[in-house]
Parts: C-alpha cells; structure tokens; sequence
C-alpha cells in the first residue's frame, strides 16, 4: 500500500538521494522510494530539497521516480515473538526474506517484525476499572520458556482508567487486548504490539547507580576488570585477536536475562558461523537452546551501508523494552568501527565536511548518543531494569590511537584492550592486564565483598601490584638475564607467571574451565597470593626458588581451574592447607 507522495527523486548517489518538489514532510521520516518500494529515511530539508538515505541497494532508482512518505520516524516493531528470531538492521526477519527471496535479498520486501497470525496464551494482572499510567504492567504472555513477556501501557499514555481488558484466552498480537478512557475522555484501543523510533531513547523513572557486576564468568574480567550491569564497555582489538569469541563467551555465560547480538558490517562468513552456533549454544541455566532469550541482528559488510549505520539504534530500542518489563539485557555491538565507518561513508556522499581520517564532524556525538542509552534504571512501572552496551572496536592494524577507540574510551568507563602478542601465544582471553581498565572497581566492591570475605579488593590490587612490578623486573631481565636477579625478585617473576596460565588465561572448550563462578574466582585469587606471602617467607629463611617452585602443591594450583569443579571449591582450601604446609616444613628445615 503506497502512502501519500511527497516529492520526487532528483539525485542518486549510491544510498544517497536528492528529493525534489518536496511537500509535507518531516526530519527522520520513513519514506518508500520508487515502485519497488525501497525504504529510505528523511535526513536532510532545505530550500525544497530533501536528502534521503535508503536502507536497500540503490540500483534501477531513477531521477522522477516518487517517493512516498509515511507520516512517522523509522521505528521498531515491539511485540511478542521477537526473541529468537534473526533480524537485519531495519528489523526484517531474514528467514522471512530467505523463504521469498532465497540466499539473496530481494528489494522493496517488506515483512512484520513478528508474527502476527500467532495466538499466544495472554494472562491479565489487572482488572477492568484500574487506574493504569505509562509503562504499568497489564497482563504477561510465556514468549519462550525463558522469557515471560510483560505486556506493558505505552509511554505516551500517562495516565488513563482501564475500561475494558479480554479475559485469558489465545490472541493475536493485532487484536484489541484492552480499551483506555483517556483524562480527555477519549477512548484508546490497546494490542499486545507497539511501534518506537529507533533514535530516540524510551523513557525511564529515574536513572539508578551501578552497584551490581555483570558476572561474565571469565576471571580476567570479573576479577581484574569488572563490569556493573547498566554500564558501558569497549573491547578494542586487530583481527584475530578474539572479540569476536569473547563476546560469544560473555553472550552464553553471563547472568544478564536476555541478550541482543548485533552483528554490524562484518564479514558474511563470520556472521555466517554466529548464525548457525548460536542456536546450537546451551544456555547453561536451563538447559535448551541459547536463542530463546537472544535477539540476533545481522548486517554484513556486503549490504547496504545505511542499513548498517541503522542496526545497533535498531537492536539498543529492543533492547529498552525488555528492559522496561525489568529484564537486565545485555548487548553485544561487533563492530561500531564499521558502524563509524558507513557514517563516514554516508557523510561523503552527502558531501559533509570531514573530520580527522575523513569520519564525520559529529562521530563523537554519536558514539556518545549510543553508549548513553546504557544504564540501571528505575522504569516507569517501578521496576528496574538494566541495558549494559559491550562493544567491540576494529582499529585498523591495531591502532589504538585512531578516532573511533579514542573517542569510544571518552564515553565508556570500561576498557578491555586485546593485545595481539597474546593471542599469537594462545593466551584466551587475549585482555591485556597492562592496557586494561575499569572504572566501575568503586561501584561494584561492596558486591563483590558480600560475596566474598571482605578480602576481594584487597586482593586485587595486590596482584595488580606484582603484575606491575613483573614489567620493571621484565625489562631488566632483558638487559641482563634472569640469572642477575635475587631470589626474592625472581619469584616476583615466577608468581606472576602462574597467575597468568592459572588465573588469567580460560579454555572456552574446556567443561570446567569455560565458566567460574565468583566463588572460584576468590578462592584461586586467595590461593595464588598464599603461595607468594608464604614463598617470600621462606626465601628469606634462605630456601631456594627452585625448591618452592617443584612442591607438588604447587603443580596442583597450576592445574586448579582444570580439575576443581564450581560445586567442589573446599578443594582449593585443601590445596592451599597443603601449600602452606609443605612451604613452612621446606623453610623450617633451612632455619634449622
């Protein structure tokens, strides 16, 4: 069905074109191009003129060719049925598209986000007669047997009496589910669907400190450099470095309730392999198939650019009504450097003036605007809810100095740097502890010592400390030889190595070792500082390294994060009762 016209083509550069004789329409409007129906956004008005970027392949548009407007921003459909199901960056289900169309995408296809022939199971919680106001819970439908969708009131709806609600029964998300008298006694029909612009964020009570760590399960970052649900996170590295992987692990393993991937202008292939293993994926906490509390978003580097510019506002908007019903969601964004680089794009054929490396003047305002979107939030219902943006970042070559990292560590507050001489040594996850940060270390002690015995940030930072010292000893090892060194700094050096192969570095494929729990993680960490007090003690008794290093309890803390399951941690208290033990007979016997 063709809306109203509101111009016709003057220009086509590539997804950009210049629209004539313009009347009545709007900045940020969805309009369909030509007759095939090409989608396209309003982003430039002036003197009669209107520039549009089109989210499909440009090909066969012609100068005269209509375009027709549609009267509302490109929103997102928001409804049950969205988890589990694979999107493009403008919300079309790919299955849909691959069933009409095949492996390549025909243009002008337009299909609903969801399902809406589907009956699901609807539950009212209120009753007919209720005062109810924006973001109220009204009813719930089981959307997967992880996720219980909270059927919610608009936001642009504050205050209404609920006159009329179906009883429990099966429904489509089309049809009327409830009737609103609003304050002006008009009447307003509700269905289980609802439509939002992706560029602008959903309302929210209040904003709420982060005071909870997203528990990922890797040791390297829960311990060393945490993150706080609601908080911000980039992981910058060059390829085959592991961003890819990591944020896979983080997506199957940490205790976020849902999780959105958007897959942004990467490689067909690699997207390829997201597609088919996720689904495959065991989510660990109930057994069946990861998909049925993800959203997927999949936009290669081979579709249209603007399309992929659209993506990540696309899945952070899903992300915000899930957190509205009071989920904590999690989103992964691989990669905002090829996000950043099709606003390059799309900025030179609108001929805007560059910014440094050709990025667009605003690229700083827009990362931020992305990354603001995060947060542990008071809803409108009451409820709390929580998006946390992990993002990964592609500089060319590795270079953290390009705009997109520098810009991306200006609005983030973690930072969790990929260094390539560990991945090339197989040291997973390649997180450099040296690059590294996490601004959240203030927010998150409290938790982290109520699920410990206070000793946690302790702890941390002394093993920070001797990783320190390990960089000043390394140099000086390579001037002149470890064989230069007192005892008492070689086992500086020596600890420092265990803690890497026995703490930091994680198998994804080992049944053990793929997730730690927090309780592990204090444990191992108590246990590794153990063996340096208790060490240092006895080489100044005058005990050998050597001696220290071959104790048998010692290969057994080495091999821990192997053999000691998460339901078994009182082994780690008896490998470190024997440590000591072992270490205070070697230092008595050299006291003697």
């Amino acid at each position: 069905m063709k809306e109203r016209i509101i111009g016709r083509v003057k220009r086509v550069n590539g997804p950009v074109l210049i629209v004539k004789d313009i009347t009545n329409a709007m900045m940020m409007e969805m309009v369909r191009i030509g007759e095939q129906q090409l989608v396209g956004e309003v982003v430039k008005l002036y003197d009669g003129l209107a520039t549009v970027q089109v989210y499909e392949d440009a090909t066969g548009i012609c100068p005269g060719d209509n375009v027709y407007g549609s009267g509302m921003s490109l929103s997102v459909e928001l409804a049950p049925g969205l988890i589990g199901t694979i999107y493009d960056g403008i919300q079309r289900p790919l299955e849909k598209l691959m069933e009409a169309s095949g492996a390549f995408i025909s243009r002008g296809l337009s299909y609903d986000a969801v399902d809406h022939g589907k009956q699901w199971e609807f539950t009212p919680v209120v009753e007919a007669g209720t005062i109810v106001y924006a973001g109220m819970v009204i009813a719930t439908v089981e959307e997967t047997s992880r996720v219980q969708h909270r059927i919610i009131i608009p936001p642009q709806y504050q205050e209404a009496t609920l006159s009329e609600i179906v009883p429990a029964g099966s429904y489509t998300v089309d049809e009327v589910i409830a009737t609103l008298v609003l304050p002006d006694g008009k009447q307003q029909k509700i269905t289980m669907v609802q439509k939002w612009p992706i560029r602008i964020p959903r309302p929210v009570a209040s904003r709420l400190a982060l005071k909870q760590p997203l528990v990922t399960g890797l040791r390297v970052i829960d311990t060393l450099f945490p993150l706080a649900k609601g908080g911000t996170v980039a992981i910058p590295g060059g390829f085959g470095t592991g961003k890819t992987m990591t944020q896979h692990s983080i997506a199957q393993w940490c205790d976020a309730d849902i999780i959105v991937y958007i897959g942004c202008g990467e490689r067909g292939n690699e997207m390829t392999d997201v597609l088919r293993e996720f689904p495959l994926l065991v989510d660990p906490r109930t057994g069946q198939s990861l998909m049925e509390r993800t959203i997927l978003i999949a936009n290669t580097s081979n579709m249209p650019v603007s399309a992929r510019e659209a993506s990540i506002y696309t899945g952070i908007t899903m992300a915000e009504y899930y957190r509205d019903q009071g989920y904590h969601v999690a989103i992964m964004a691989d990669s905002t450097s090829r996000w950043a680089e099709a606003l390059r794009e799309l900025s030179g054929r609108m001929e805007e003036m560059p910014a440094e490396e050709g990025f667009p003047a605003y690229l700083p305002t827009r990362i931020a605007q992305f990354y603001e979107r995060a947060g542990f939030m008071r809803n409108l219902s009451g409820s709390d809810g929580s998006v946390s943006i992990i993002g990964a970042v592609s500089p060319p070559g590795g270079d953290f100095s390009e705009p997109v990292t520098q810009h991306t560590k200006r609005f983030v507050r973690c930072f969790w740097g990929l260094d390539r001489q560990l991945a090339s040594s197989r040291h997973y996850p390649a997180i450099s502890w040296l690059d590294s940060y996490s601004e959240y270390l203030g927010d998150v002690t409290q938790w982290w010592n109520d699920h410990s015995d206070g000793s946690w940030y302790e702890n941390r930072l002394r093993i920070m400390d001797l990783l320190q010292k390990e960089v000043r000893l390394q140099q000086i090892v390579k001037l002149v030889g470890p064989d230069a060194l007192p005892d008492t700094q070689n086992f500086i050096l020596e600890v420092c190595s265990l803690f890497k192969t026995a703490f930091l570095q994680q198998n994804a494929f080992d049944e053990v070792d793929r997730f730690c729990s927090v309780e592990k993680q204090v444990k191992m960490l108590a246990v590794i500082l153990a063996y340096y007090e208790k060490g240092m003690e006895a080489i100044n008794k005058g005990v050998p390294m050597v001696k220290i290093r071959r104790l048998r309890a010692v290969q057994e803390m080495a091999r821990m994060r192997l053999t000691v399951k998460g339901d078994e941690l009182d082994k780690i208290d008896k490998i470190q009762l024997r440590l000591e033990r072992s270490i205070d007979q070697i230092g008595g016997i050299y006291e003697n």
